[in-house]
């Protein structure tokens, strides 16, 4: 499906925030309340919105400690190391990368030392070659 600005420029309000009422949306677009209601039913149907999710405050993710984890798979485990991590809620996100690592997670730990131990419940999984964490300092945005 081909996206116009129109679309681009309502999915970047939706991600600002999901809960946006139709007739907000429509002020900031200078469209009308059926035409915006009618796009995202249209971009729901289509698979372009797959679904709304909640982004918690700052001042609760201040006191986590987040790292991307870079994860090296051993050839043709990647389906059994993708659903293990996926079984791990501490594991925020997972990205297929190119280069020398195969797989970067977001991971989310309450301290340093329960990280390390994601980390290495991470390394444990049978497939997983090896592990390079990075833990995250500040975010500068997010979007």
């Amino acid at each position: 499906m081909k996206l116009t600005q129109a679309d681009e420029l309502l999915l970047s309000i939706l991600r600002e925030n999901a809960r946006a009422s139709t007739a907000e949306i429509a002020r900031r677009l200078q469209l009308s309340r059926t035409t915006v209601q009618s796009r995202i039913e249209r971009l729901e149907r289509e698979g372009v919105i797959r679904g709304y999710t909640v982004r918690v405050g700052d001042e609760v993710e201040q006191g986590r400690i987040r790292a991307h984890i870079l994860v090296t798979v051993l050839p043709k485990q990647m389906a059994a190391v993708v659903k293990a991590l996926h079984e791990m809620p501490e594991v925020r996100s997972l990205h297929s990368v190119s280069g020398t690592h195969d797989l970067v997670a977001m991971g989310v730990a309450a301290s340093v030392q329960d990280m390390d131990v994601l980390t290495d419940r991470i390394g444990a999984i049978d497939g997983v070659e090896r592990t390079t964490s990075s833990i995250i300092l500040s975010t500068k945005f997010e979007r």
